[in-house]
């Protein structure tokens, strides 16, 4: 379906005063129109206030075929045909011909520039020729590098673009012949060339390929061209020979066909590559890859003539990455980055557009309701001449670039209008006798050859452009009018001209569908402009990007207001326009009937839940939840904890509460929604008794489908709620167990939730607040992933030591004790028996800090301890203390070093000695009762003083093992020999004994 509206893309129009009737033409870059005529070519000003003005004239070597110019390099490239004999040649630095009788250089391509003639060459126009083995049948310049494709018959020749340095003041441009690709089965109509991508049209074929820069496994370019070693017979059995074969009876006709992709070299068209270039080291092009072959049949049930059913108008149009467009056009090795290319071409009444970047896929189809002449593709718009009519359509090339330069188009961030939508015709203009159209920067150019009846109504009701509002376009007329030809430079308007006309027309269709296809048209023609920076000068930007985000309010509008399957779209485009959800609420009539729409929903939901850091008014607060009370009452509770909707009134937010208790929407969020709305209101009463009516662990689960009943964000940092506070200070335990469930359903991150705990109590630096404490000790009992548990207990160990080494109690009462957590969690270990007896031996501060001992040394005693973790943290803990003393042992006992523990024991708690032993002297350290325990004990009870009964006792204890598990021999090695065997009599009757009973 094609949409047709009568908007103004064209401003005015002028004539060029040429002398003979114009034959070819074409855009030179953005200030100049280039003429061909008879043997002359006239270059007209197209730029500033000399517009239509001749800025020069050179003559050529005779009638022009073919015309082309190159921004990149700044040159003009011509087929000409003299005594039926065709000729290539390029004409440079043309800007220098002042005068028709101004000297010119004529060169050789690739020939070396002659000393003499260095310095002509700064003020002069040269002329390169070109000599080719075939006649040249079609040119096309690369926009990007300004190489030249030539095609013949059977191949296309590639000129590359150089320079040749002269001096260090002057370089002279210059071609080379780099590249030949020999094509078979199709002979060449029209050809288009862009940064490696060939497009190649006959009468009723085009073929797209893609010559490939990098090669694969050591492939070379072939020197020779070669045929191929299979040729693939063309589908259907019928090959370009059999296109025509005509009977008395019949006519044969191929029959359609398009391929896509690798299937495209069934084609039958066989392609290969020549190099040619005299430098092995600068081979560009490798090998080719087949992107599109669609070949069309002639209607013959019509009895049209031929020149009815033949293609036309071929174009390959890029579009550069927006960041690359400040490359120097002339710079050659600053190439623009390629974003995305697409391929044009147009039967009589029929055009198409391929996208051919990444996929290769049909974009648009675009139907002419006359016979087309000849069509331009921009950027904006696919410009199309009937006879009589110059039709303005629209095109979804920047929707298409831009999915491939941003990935975030068609999220909840941003939005564009779909490549599928339904093309519209913004203008048909009346003109009479059109001929020939070419497009450059902003000026559409005409060729116009009425016939004499035609010529007559022209001078008797001069011809003027349809304007809105009855205001009058500049027009001059013809100098020549009675030739019956002339050649018009029809000016666009400037996208954001266009696009206030496109706004203004939209509002007649009252937010329909066809309004938003309207404001989609125009959302794109401006999102065109902005990635076309070429075509836009610099001041244009900040006017643009203004309307870029004017475009995406009114969108939002239609989307957030209409009730169609896109509604959602409403979110991406208000977020694009830079609007707030207090602006956007403004827009909104409320007065309308009908209530909310859901694409309005959709946004403001979304962007409630973001924590954005925007507060809307007492109003427009209570006007939301109304909305969703109205539209989706069982959003109000979530609705109502967003940071935005701080300053509702609590009343009337608590009406709307009770509201869903008597609809049967009551919840426990809900209940707890309410109790936050009485703690704004200063009801404490209304609060127990919310809080009352759910068990703990529903309120837990309550807190889960709603955090930001206790935890906010407010530009980017982490806020508690009130309702947080008043549940730290009256049920702690709760609150720890409600943020552990947020953690568990991945509702909050760790970090997050540390931050909170230390933000609600105050608390900065090394020193952690005893509620961050609790929840570290119930993430422990909850039991997290492996990959946390040791941070976990990093954490909960150095918060101990830090304790225990400033004698600092906690700020607030711990909510579990050693016990419970022993019960309760597998990590914390049964304190070991001598360590109580250590413990004992001297009396500690407080409860507070034995708590704090106990569960340390209970994690030390855990299985999930990693003890060479805690060792660098030990530091602050001094053995001079019971409780660095009991930590220290313990550490060196995991680590196995038991003989330094000994020791120690020995010299600072010998009544600890014995139950250590007992514990952990087993299997392979058993053997230390005797090689070190008896020893020492021994040694020390000679040295007598106040610890000598200690030792003495802990000496019987150890003679009581070690009696039983040596024999009478070994007994007697292991005593010491100082006489005092009297001593052990009783325990070596014992092991006698026990050797007798064996």
């Amino acid at each position: 379906m094609v949409h047709l509206y009568n908007l103004h893309p064209f401003g005015s129009q002028q004539v060029v005063p040429c002398k003979l009737e114009p034959e070819r033409f074409c855009g030179g870059g953005s200030d100049a129109l280039f003429v061909a005529a008879g043997c002359k070519v006239e270059a007209f000003a197209v730029a500033g206030q000399e517009l239509c003005q001749p800025r020069c004239a050179f003559s050529t070597l005779g009638r022009v075929l073919r015309l082309a110019y190159s921004e990149a390099g700044d040159y003009l490239v011509a087929i000409e045909e003299k005594n039926q004999a065709t000729f290539l040649r390029a004409y440079v630095n043309w800007r220098c011909k002042r005068t028709e009788n101004s000297r010119v250089c004529i060169r050789m391509v690739g020939h070396n520039v002659e000393a003499p003639s260095r310095e002509s060459f700064r003020d002069q126009m040269s002329i390169v020729e070109m000599p080719l083995s075939e006649a040249p049948l079609c040119i096309s310049c690369c926009p990007v590098t300004g190489d030249l494709l030539v095609g013949c018959t059977n191949k296309f020749i590639l000129f590359s673009l150089k320079y040749q340095v002269i001096d260090e003041q002057l370089s002279v441009l210059d071609f080379e012949r780099s590249l030949i690709i020999h094509v078979r089965n199709i002979t060449p109509v029209e050809i288009s060339f862009c940064v490696g991508y060939v497009a190649v049209m006959s009468e009723l074929e085009v073929l797209i390929l893609k010559l490939e820069s990098t090669p694969t496994n050591g492939e070379r370019v072939q020197h020779r061209p070669r045929k191929p070693s299979t040729l693939v017979t063309r589908a259907e059995g019928v090959n370009n020979e059999t296109l025509h074969v005509e009977s008395d009876d019949f006519v044969l006709c191929p029959k359609p066909m398009e391929l896509l992709g690798e299937n495209s070299e069934q084609s039958g068209v066989s392609v290969t590559l020549e190099s040619t270039g005299l430098e092995e080291g600068k081979i560009r092009y490798f090998h080719v890859q087949h992107l599109l072959y669609r070949r069309f049949a002639p209607d013959v049930s019509s009895y049209a003539s031929s020149d009815d059913v033949q293609l036309h108008s071929l174009q390959l149009l890029p579009i550069y990455q927006t960041d690359s467009l400040t490359s120097q056009r002339k710079n050659l090795s600053q190439e623009k980055e390629l974003l995305s290319l697409f391929c044009f071409f147009s039967l009589p009444h029929v055009g198409y557009l391929y996208l051919v970047v990444k996929s290769v896929e049909l974009m648009s189809v675009y139907q002419y309701p006359e016979k087309s002449q000849q069509a331009v593709l921009t950027p904006q718009f696919l410009h199309v001449i009937t006879s009589n009519y110059l039709q303005c359509f629209t095109v979804r090339c920047s929707a298409a670039a831009a999915r491939e330069e941003d990935p975030y188009v068609d999220s909840t961030l941003k939005a564009c209008p779909p490549v599928s939508m339904d093309v519209c015709v913004l203008r048909i203009q009346l003109f009479i006798g059109l001929k020939a159209i070419c497009h450059f920067n902003s000026h559409i150019v005409l060729l116009a050859k009425a016939d004499p009846d035609a010529v007559a109504e022209r001078g008797e009701a001069p011809r003027r452009l349809l304007s809105k509002k009855g205001t009058r376009v500049k027009f001059r007329t013809p100098p020549v009018a009675e030739a019956g030809w002339s050649l018009y430079v029809v000016n666009t308007v400037s996208p954001v001209r266009l696009y206030r006309e496109m706004v203004d027309y939209s509002n007649t269709y009252s937010k329909t569908q066809s309004c938003i296809h309207l404001l989609s048209e125009a959302h794109l023609l401006v999102r065109a402009a902005l990635m076309d920076a070429s075509q836009r000068e610099p001041g244009d930007t900040a006017e643009l990007v203004e309307a870029f985000k004017e475009s995406c309010g009114h969108l939002g509008d239609c989307y957030s207001r209409l009730d169609t399957p896109h509604s959602h779209l409403a979110l991406p485009y208000y977020r694009m326009s830079g609007l707030s959800v207090a602006d956007v609420l403004a827009r909104v009539d409320w007065a309308a009937g009908g209530g909310p729409q859901k694409g309005l929903i959709f946004y403001i939901s979304h962007s409630l839940y973001e924590n954005l850091d925007e507060e809307l008014s007492e109003e427009l607060a209570v006007k939301v939840v109304q909305m969703f009370h109205v539209a989706e009452p069982k959003q109000v509770p979530h609705i109502l904890c967003s940071p935005s909707m701080k300053n509702v009134n609590p009343s009337a937010a608590m009406s709307y509460l009770r509201k869903l208790d008597t609809s049967g929407l009551s919840s426990v969020l809900v209940t707890l929604t309410k109790a936050a709305m009485a703690l704004k209101m200063g009801d404490l009463d209304l609060y127990g008794s919310a809080m009352k009516s759910h068990s703990e662990m529903k309120l837990v689960c309550g807190f889960t489908l709603e955090p930001r009943l206790l935890i906010q964000q407010k530009k980017g940092q982490i806020v508690p709620t009130e309702f947080a506070v008043h549940l730290k200070e009256t049920q702690p335990g709760l609150l720890v167990a409600s943020v552990l469930g947020l953690q568990k359903n991945n509702k909050i991150g760790i970090e997050e939730a540390d931050s909170f705990f230390k933000v609600l109590c105050g608390k900065g630096g090394d020193a952690a607040p005893q509620l961050l404490v609790d929840f570290w000790e119930a993430q422990l009992a909850a039991c997290l992933p492996e990959v946390l548990l040791q941070e976990l207990l990093s954490k909960l160990t150095s918060q101990y030591i830090w304790r225990l080494s400033k004698r600092q109690p906690p700020d607030t009462a711990p909510l579990r004790t050693s016990k419970d957590l022993i019960n309760a969690c597998s990590h914390y270990g049964l304190i070991y028996p001598w360590v109580n007896v250590l413990i004992a031996s001297a009396s500690l501060p407080d409860k507070n800090y034995t708590e704090d001992l106990s569960k340390l040394q209970s994690l030390i005693c855990g299985p999930s301890f990693d003890i060479a973790s805690i060792i660098p943290f030990l530091e602050p803990l001094s053995e001079d203390t019971v409780a660095g003393l009991s930590v220290q042992a313990l550490c060196r006992t995991r680590l196995k070093e038991y003989e330094q523990c000994i020791d120690v024991l020995l010299e600072r708690c010998p009544e600890a000695v014995i139950p250590y032993a007992s514990h952990e002297l087993k299997g392979e350290t058993r053997t230390l009762w005797w090689k070190k325990l008896l020893p020492e004990l021994c040694q020390r009870i000679k040295c007598g003083g106040e610890k000598h009964q200690l030792y003495l006792s802990s000496l019987k204890e150890t003679l009581s093992v070690v009696a039983v598990e040596l024999d009478l021999r070994d007994f007697l090695n292991v005593l010491p020999e100082d006489g005092t065997v009297a001593f052990f009599l009783p325990y070596l009757l014992y092991c006698s004994r026990k050797k007798s009973l064996t």
